[in-house]
């Protein structure tokens, strides 16, 4: 799909999830997106996009809460179901998995959400007096 502001194609939504999920620039698609694990880059290093227009909100955090919980209660049932593992088992296994899947999504579910910020030029809603 070509952009009719900059004449260049469009990357496809699974580029762009990619692009994300990598960490890497929504516009270029070689620079850096983050500075620290969370913490985003002033500007690409390759071709200096600004990203002041990013806010992820707390939207990753929602998401990864949200996927986490499915995950982590599904299989603690399906285990329960399947093996019926002594609670300090559980407590162990879905403890652990519960710290540590928040840990490895939360980056890439914010790379995603700033990527498809900019894909879709959204920014921050304006009422009609101003």
């Amino acid at each position: 799909m070509m952009n009719t502001q900059t004449g260049h194609e469009t990357p496809s939504l699974g580029a762009t999830l990619w692009d994300g999920i990598a960490g890497h620039c929504p516009s270029c698609h070689r620079g850096k997106l983050f500075e620290g694990y969370l913490t985003l880059a002033p500007r690409c290093g390759v071709c200096r996009l600004d990203y002041r227009f990013a806010d992820a909100g707390d939207g990753p955090a929602v998401f990864v809460i949200l996927v986490t919980g499915f995950v982590v209660v599904g299989l603690a049932l399906i285990a329960e179901i399947l093996y019926s593992p002594p609670y300090w088992l559980h407590a162990l296994l879905w403890g652990s998995l519960a710290i540590l899947l928040p840990l490895v999504l939360l980056r890439s579910f914010k790379g995603m959400l700033i990527a498809l910020q900019f894909r879709h030029k959204a920014e921050e809603g304006k009422l009609a007096s101003e």
